[in-house]
């Protein structure tokens, strides 16, 4: 029994090798691509982050003019205080109706006030040119805030915050001065 039967699966032949070497390549690029996909995701995620930053960390409304402590007529200290804001160069609009002012003094409790139809105690009105209502700030525009406190006794430091919704949170600082007229400019 000579009969030589020569069939030998010991090697690859050259279409298998390719087969091999294609799938390779198939999962790699894939793979790659995969990679890539949340490479670019991340960064523009990392994009968006730097771009809410700069944007809560910039100063949208600034106050303008003088800030004014209103005396009425028999009261004993400012009752009421005025001042106006407008939007910074280049700032979009402002919500209004979401914005608060904290008001303090050394001997009170802050207060945080938040906008209203009228002004008391624990809200404050914005108004156009003193006299149109408004909640939201847009360019161009001044607005003028106005609410109730408790009687400020002359001489007396105030401290106020303006927070926004979006951008820096505005603090400064005020003092009554020593003899009140029914509108005092609060320096």
């Amino acid at each position: 029994m000579s009969g030589t039967n020569h069939h030998s699966s010991d090697g690859f032949t050259g279409l298998e090798a390719a087969i091999v070497l294609i799938a390779f390549i198939v999962v790699a690029s894939v793979f790659a691509y995969v990679i890539l996909g949340a490479g670019f995701f991340t960064t523009q995620k990392a994009q968006e982050t730097v771009y809410k930053s700069v944007e809560q960390a910039s100063t949208n409304v600034q106050v303008v003019g003088n800030v004014y402590g209103i005396q009425p007529e028999g009261s004993t200290g400012i009752s009421e205080i005025r001042f106006s804001l407008k939007l910074t160069t280049g700032s979009s609009s402002v919500d209004l109706s979401r914005m608060i002012i904290i008001f303090s003094t050394p001997a009170t409790e802050p207060a945080t006030l938040s906008h209203g139809t009228t002004a008391d105690l624990s809200t404050f009105t914005a108004k156009e040119s003193g006299i149109t209502a408004v909640t939201m700030l847009e360019e161009n525009e001044q607005v003028e805030i106005a609410f109730k406190v408790n009687p400020v006794p002359a001489n007396s430091k105030m401290n106020f915050e303006v927070r926004p919704v979006t951008g820096a949170v505005i603090p400064f600082s005020r003092t009554a001065p020593f003899k009140f007229t029914h509108t005092n400019i609060l320096h």
